[in-house]
């Protein structure tokens, strides 16, 4: 814990993974740094709970997407933390029944069309929304919208088909056993940082910006701000003067969406000794494989890493939905849809449950941002830095690895190294 209430070099606003990796990367290269963070932990997005003794969940970010290009699959190993390279399970319960060879290539044959379809579009121009250029008709297109949401935390109306583009994916996607969120804080221990700290209001119009917090002033030549754009649109830091429009724009362009983990915890293993790793749930009916219509999908992951628990998954409006309705409804939800998929005996050993709320939290304001159709260029912008002063970092400022704790990571280090650089500390 660090005294706020100083005159220091650098000042960052959040400890999250951008947070946590400008101030390693300042502290490496001998730039004093203050790091504030608004909530009672560190990480951010990345969060991970015992759901039961030796079973850890994870709240936030849980895969290590591109893994071979994921600079914390190596924090990973150094830490002695496990992980899996098998990636995403494609199985799925159509009325109660495992989908056949068939279906299974028929629907992946049709994900693939959709996602040839944004290539093109996105090449040909202009930048639309991803529903405007791929099948709302087809048999799979509900659950392809589900899909969709929860990869975006968005809606397929919602979405640039540029950005979507422009993100990096090598399709490998690697989950951790002791949790993201649990790598994220044993990376970030040791790093110096001052807790329950809410930035209320950032004054820039003088050489030396000030920053207003409930534990006093921290005065500091450069401030780097790596709060979500959910924060940022919702006024919840005060700037003076206030942020120019351009950039007001590109925090607008940059909406988070939602997306919610519904964990049910199990006092015995009841799926077998070789459980399926996951399936999505539907109901087959008067809306194709979407099930009839106002029916959701649900996708679960089964007893990762032999854990007694689900995890259903939620995206976009749908979660919003949820969350507002409550926890109740949203474990009765995935409970409904256990028991279209396994039977009714399925929740007959449940012991408890944890259900996220991303919207709701203080701090964030909601999963991971997308640009909206038209606003693909945002990203960029939304990264310059105003007047040497002010620098902006975080998953929505990267351009290839958005929506991700490692792209997150990146243009935390690169950000922390352009200041050091203006502060004359580094070539």
């Amino acid at each position: 814990m660090t005294d706020p209430m100083t005159d220091t070099d650098v000042a960052i606003v959040g400890a999250g993974a951008a947070g946590l990796a400008a101030a390693r990367t300042l502290g490496e290269l001998g730039v004093p740094f203050v790091l504030l963070e608004a909530a009672h932990r560190i990480g951010g997005r990345a969060y991970t709970e015992e759901v039961a003794p030796g079973a850890p969940f994870d709240l936030g970010c849980h895969w290590m997407h591109s893994a071979s290009r994921n600079p914390f699959v190596a924090i990973a190993d150094a830490h002695g933390f496990d992980y899996d390279k098998l990636g995403f399970n494609r199985r799925m319960r159509i009325a109660g029944a495992w989908a056949s060879a068939a279906e299974e290539a028929e629907r992946d044959a049709f994900m693939a069309e959709n996602s040839e379809a944004i290539a093109r579009a996105a090449a040909a121009g202009p930048d639309l929304a991803a529903a405007e250029v791929t099948e709302r008709a087809g048999r799979w297109t509900a659950l392809y919208d589900y899909f969709f949401s929860i990869w975006t935390a968005h809606d397929v109306d919602q979405v640039s088909i540029v950005d979507l583009e422009a993100y990096d994916d090598t399709e490998e996607n690697w989950p951790l056993k002791q949790g993201y969120g649990a790598l994220v804080a044993r990376h970030g221990a040791g790093i110096p940082v001052t807790l329950d700290t809410q930035v209320a209001a950032i004054d820039w119009s003088g050489k030396a910006p000030r920053l207003t917090t409930p534990k006093g002033e921290v005065r500091a030549k450069k401030v780097i701000v790596t709060v979500s754009t959910g924060i940022l649109a919702g006024g919840h830091i005060r700037f003076d003067p206030a942020l120019p429009d351009w950039k007001q724009e590109a925090i607008a362009g940059l909406p988070l969406g939602n997306h919610n983990r519904i964990c049910l915890v199990y006092d015995r293993n009841v799926f077998g000794a070789a459980p399926p790793r996951g399936a999505a749930v539907l109901d087959e009916g008067a809306g194709g494989a979407g099930g009839a219509e106002g029916a959701e999908p649900m996708s679960f992951s089964i007893r990762p890493f032999g854990y007694d628990y689900v995890v259903g998954l939620t995206g976009g409006r749908f979660a919003d939905w949820l969350e507002r309705a409550g926890t109740a409804a949203a474990v009765d939800l995935a409970k409904e849809n256990l028991k279209r998929a396994f039977g009714a005996d399925i929740v007959k050993h449940l012991v408890g449950h944890n259900v996220t709320a991303w919207r709701g939290d203080p701090w964030v304001r909601g999963a991971y941002s997308a640009a909206l159709p038209g606003q693909a260029t945002q990203r960029r912008r939304l990264a310059e830095a105003l007047d040497g002063r002010l620098f902006f970092a975080g998953e929505a400022t990267s351009t290839g690895s958005y929506s991700t704790a490692h792209g997150a990571h990146l243009t935390g280090i690169d950000t922390a190294q352009e200041v050091a650089k203006a502060l004359g500390k580094r070539d």
